[in-house]
């Protein structure tokens, strides 16, 4: 799984009918230990509701298309989790607000 946080949404009114109604997510991964993003971005479907400034794991490849919500879809990127904290060490580096 790779971490990132919701920059944005992507909207598209042109797509392969079996993706209809599913939200596109623009996602930037960040470092686990800064919590910085790292300026690399990708679009992945949502598959858990998740929001602009969430942060997220997100997975690819072959891993995207087994989630219930993308069974059998043309995706190579779908947002899985929605984080509520990370502890790195002993030491909160993000709670979720």
């Amino acid at each position: 799984m790779i971490l990132a946080r919701v920059t944005g949404t992507v909207v598209s009114s042109q797509k392969a009918s079996q993706m209809e109604g599913l939200k596109l997510l623009l996602l930037e991964k960040i470092d686990p230990v800064s919590m910085q993003g790292k300026n690399d971005f990708i679009v992945a479907m949502d598959g858990v509701g998740a929001g602009v400034d969430e942060i997220v794991f997100y997975v690819s490849g072959s891993s995207a298309r087994m989630a219930e919500t993308t069974k059998g879809l043309p995706t190579d990127a779908t947002v899985v989790a929605i984080v509520d904290l990370i502890e790195l060490k002993g030491t909160l580096t993000y709670q979720k607000r």
